[in-house]
């Protein structure tokens, strides 16, 4: 097996250098070379949550790229963990990749849980272009596989083969230093730190490492936040007591209408309904609301000091003079989650601590999704869509701007292939999926025919503005006109059976050649609870 990884890198390897001459004359500004690209992905945010997508944490870093650049209001992710990076990684959809569920192997081509030999990743195609390609945080495609970020292009690395740790002292703590592993803490790892802050310092490091050697930098930021098991500094969660106790059906109001008057949702799109699952908040008592207030507290202080250590990256990049020619673009892993049910987890003394447990729950899932429906795991609206900033301030002319075309992880590979004049490796490796989206951020269409998910036979396909929409292999289709029906309130698949049939057999056609068919067995298959 390592024989032949080690021959398809070096296909892979031979075949860009011998087409990058040709790739020169490509770049958008005619010196390939000269962009920096920093893609930031954060773990299981909502698409509300962040103030310039109408949320109440404050964010003020984002807020100010977004104002600096252009927000993407209907981009998509692939609605889990493992499939988003693999396929963000890729420009395949995940199941194209290996990585159809998470990271166990089941046997079948879709769902080996690790990226496949028949992808490049980004690293991969940009490093023989002359990038210095690092990979800072959470990487869970595949490390138990022997599939390694130091194994598939980057030159710099530190990470953690899953994330789901904040502090030097949490639980299940595994992490690799340019393909060393090393200890928690010690040695070339702080004493002390907190996993957002770990990531951004190693980050920066290894930008200065490529400012030294004079080469563009591609930098793979991963941030744990806000994933559980949610953690954060006590004296940060203490800023949010107390402010949740509104409630999550007040603020659920107050989000949605910031987002209209923001221009990100259509005020004709009602937002959808609280779930029969989840408690009127005049209904909870007093204690289950302070209970519910810890909860969000917590996850509010994971959001904010994410978005401080944003600000600082972006600081280091000015202060290095090298902003403006970096291309920064910020998006989220999947919609927030509802897993543990309506009533999240509150445990450990203190909560929020190194050892603690808390997760947020359906109940605040649903406001971080506002104003769609359904949570991660799911292929409606509130389990795929995503925030997405894009800035960068020599090559977008547009201040804070929105664009309205569809986007999907698919995309950056075309978008980073593009810009930095590389050339995408031929067969095997399969040919992009996604289009760039440079021409969104000058506000042009992008063409393609359609959008594709499938996650645990959850499933859905969007051509146009119409989407298609199942829960579980066994789901009945809904057919929702996302122009007039974001929120996914009225199916009209009973008035439009051609549309049905047509988009259910372009999706089965697509699953076929995705490798998302043949369907793996009760691994993956088994049923779990589905709020």
């Amino acid at each position: 097996m390592f024989a032949k990884k080690t021959m398809r890198n070096t296909f892979i390897l031979l075949l860009v250098l011998l087409l990058a001459p040709l790739a020169v004359t490509q770049a958008a500004d005619g010196k390939p070379g000269n962009l920096n690209i920093i893609v930031i992905l954060v773990d299981d945010m909502g698409f509300s949550d962040i103030g310039c997508y109408g949320g109440e944490i404050p964010t003020p870093n984002l807020d100010k790229l977004a104002a600096g650049g252009v927000r993407f209001t209907q981009f998509y992710n692939a609605g889990r963990c493992c499939p988003t990076r693999a396929s963000l990684l890729t420009g395949l959809y995940p199941h194209q990749a290996g990585v159809g569920h998470m990271v166990a192997d089941n046997g079948l081509p879709g769902y080996r849980g690790h990226l496949n030999d028949r992808c490049a990743t980004i690293a991969e195609v940009l490093r023989p272009t002359g990038y210095f390609t690092i990979l800072s945080g959470k990487w869970h495609v595949g490390q138990n596989h022997g599939v390694t970020p130091w194994g598939r292009g980057f030159d710099r690395s530190i990470n953690g083969a899953t994330g789901a740790f904040y502090f030097p002292d949490s639980p299940r703590i595994e992490l690799w230093l340019n393909g060393e592993s090393v200890k928690p803490r010690g040695g070339k790892i702080p004493e002390q730190w907190y996993s957002t802050d770990l990531w951004t310092d190693f980050g920066i490091k290894f930008i200065d490492e490529a400012l030294a050697a004079k080469k563009p930098f591609y930098l793979h930021l991963c941030y744990n936040a806000p994933h559980f098991p949610l953690q954060a500094p006590q004296d940060e969660i203490a800023k949010f007591r107390g402010k949740y106790k509104i409630g999550w059906d007040k603020l659920r109001t107050q989000r949605h209408a910031k987002q209209i008057e923001l221009g990100l949702v259509d005020k004709a799109w009602p937002l959808s309904p609280r779930p029969p699952e989840v408690k009127a908040w005049d209904k909870v008592t007093p204690a289950e609301q302070d209970r519910f207030d810890h909860i969000m507290a917590i996850y509010a202080a994971c959001v904010a000091h994410m978005d401080t250590a944003v600000g600082r990256l972006v600081d280091e990049l000015e202060k290095r003079g090298v902003l403006d020619n970096t291309l920064i673009l910020f998006l989220s892993d999947n919609g927030g989650n509802a897993e543990s049910g309506p009533d999240g987890k509150l445990n450990g003394n203190p909560p929020g601590s190194a050892k603690s447990d808390v997760f947020q729950g359906q109940s605040w899932a649903m406001l971080s999704n506002t104003p769609f429906r359904r949570y991660k795991h799911f292929n409606h609206e509130g389990g795929i869509g995503t925030p997405l900033i894009a800035h960068w301030p020599n090559g977008i002319k547009a201040r804070g701007e929105l664009r309205q075309q569809p986007g999907h992880l698919v995309d950056i590979m075309p978008t980073c292939v593009e810009l930095a004049g590389a050339k995408y490796p031929g067969a095997p490796i399969q040919p992009m999926e996604g289009r760039s989206l440079v021409p969104a951020f000058a506000n042009q269409p992008i063409e393609r025919h359609a959008l594709y998910w499938e996650h645990e036979g959850n499933a859905a396909i969007r051509t146009g503005d119409w989407k298609l929409v199942r829960v579980g292999r066994n789901g009945r289709w809904e057919l929702y006109n996302l122009k007039t029906d974001r929120t996914e309130l009225h199916n009209v698949a009973t008035g439009n059976p051609d549309i049905v049939s047509t988009l259910s057999a372009d999706w089965d056609a697509w699953a076929t050649r995705a490798q998302v068919k043949p369907y793996p067995g009760a691994a993956t298959g088994k049923k779990t609870r589905q709020p």
